[in-house]
């Protein structure tokens, strides 16, 4: 238990590494003065470029995709023993913590990003099909009207669906599919709170679009 505990706190330390808030620095801002006012890589690429958004978005990605797959392999060979725990309420518990330390970031204040890359990295990692189908409605939303939030909503609100599809016809049991499924319902309510300024925007029309090029 005291290694699953020490395992729980690294996740969430890891989740709260603010890649936006350094790429900031590193390009002499502090990003939580312009734009939103976010660390996310969506404000850091609207104020500073794809030179250091699209950066801020894998490391946000992979800073969750990395220690769940790491852990998933781990409590797949019976190297790590969860205990108590069902292995998939382990792998669950432990990304959910890197995308909150995303959240609440513990360095800064515990105000950090929406969450959004690090749960596409989570996802991906634990329901690779499912986040496969969830990029696609991002993408087909992001360049049908340009708003990153509407198709952050939209991949969000498709995920229990694609999630339950996805390991029905992977044949996983009804477990994988209980916890999995209401992993999903969680982020999607996640995704849906952390955007909720967003939605008001989009409501009276004044949401940041980014421009064709």
């Amino acid at each position: 238990m005291i290694l699953l505990i020490v395992i729980a706190v690294a996740c969430f330390l890891i989740g709260g590494i603010p890649f936006g808030y350094m790429a900031g620095k590193i390009g002499g801002i502090d990003i939580r003065e312009h734009g939103s006012k976010n660390i996310g890589a969506t404000n850091v690429m609207r104020v500073m470029g794809r030179k250091y958004g699209l950066p801020v978005f894998i490391c946000d990605f992979l800073k969750a995709f990395i220690p769940v797959m790491v852990l998933k392999a781990l409590t797949a060979n019976g190297t790590l023993d969860t205990g108590p725990l069902a292995p998939q309420l382990f792998l669950i518990i432990s990304g959910l913590l890197v995308v909150l330390g995303h959240t609440f970031c513990p360095y800064l204040g515990f105000k950090g990003g929406k969450g959004v890359a690090s749960s596409a990295g989570f996802i991906a990692a634990l329901l690779p099909w499912a986040f496969v189908l969830c990029m696609l409605v991002w993408l087909i939303v992001f360049y049908g009207f340009r708003f990153v939030s509407l198709a952050s909503l939209a991949a969000g609100a498709v995920l229990p669906m694609a999630a339950y599809g996805s390991l029905r016809l992977s044949g996983h049991s009804h477990d994988d599919i209980k916890w999995y499924v209401g992993l999903a319902m969680f982020l999607c309510f996640m995704v849906i709170w952390t955007h909720r300024t967003n939605i008001k925007r989009l409501m009276n029309g004044t949401e940041n679009r980014f421009a064709k090029k």
